[in-house]
């Protein structure tokens, strides 16, 4: 129960954080259009976007609310009954989770996603605080996944069971 509470509390308080800081975007950024950030390196750019990452599927916000929720619901109940074994990867999924979220907020009630961080110093995608999270987690869900096959190796080894050959 506590550990549920903690899921939702934490998952809730990184939501607010995107959605405050793309309600400041809207506000400081929109009627400017940009501002640096780091000359050179980094500005704040407003930007709609009405597709997912870069733009892939513009303009299809139904199918993308529809699979962003559906899949945003396995995480969470994965999070809240399966419950992650290794704390790497609880916190790689309630990222994801979280991120999801705010950029779903943000399909439902405008259509578009609020991104605002554009990098200057190479040709990429605007993006936003929950891209951020939702690829930290899934960078997190890939060293998890690299973390267990080391452990499940040496516990192999250690304990003298077949290795293929050439395996260390």
């Amino acid at each position: 129960m506590i550990s549920a509470l903690i899921t939702l509390v934490a998952a809730a308080l990184l939501v607010v954080i995107d959605q405050g800081i793309k309600l400041w975007a809207t506000a400081s950024l929109a009627p400017v259009g940009s501002m640096p950030l780091i000359p050179g390196v980094v500005e704040l750019r407003y930007f709609l976007n009405d597709g997912a990452a870069f733009s892939i599927l513009g303009g299809k916000q139904g199918f993308l609310i529809v699979f962003t929720g559906l899949a945003l619901a396995a995480i969470l109940l994965y999070l809240l009954f399966k419950k992650p074994a290794r704390r790497l990867e609880y916190i790689a999924w309630l990222l994801v989770l979280a991120g999801g979220i705010g950029n779903l907020v943000d399909r439902v009630l405008n259509q578009e996603v609020v991104d605002y961080i554009n990098l200057l110093f190479m040709n990429f995608a605007v993006f936003n605080f929950a891209d951020i999270l939702v690829c930290t987690g899934i960078g997190l869900l890939c060293l998890s996944l690299v973390l267990e096959e080391v452990r499940s190796h040496k516990a192999k080894k250690a304990a003298g069971g077949d290795l293929p050959d050439g395996t260390v």
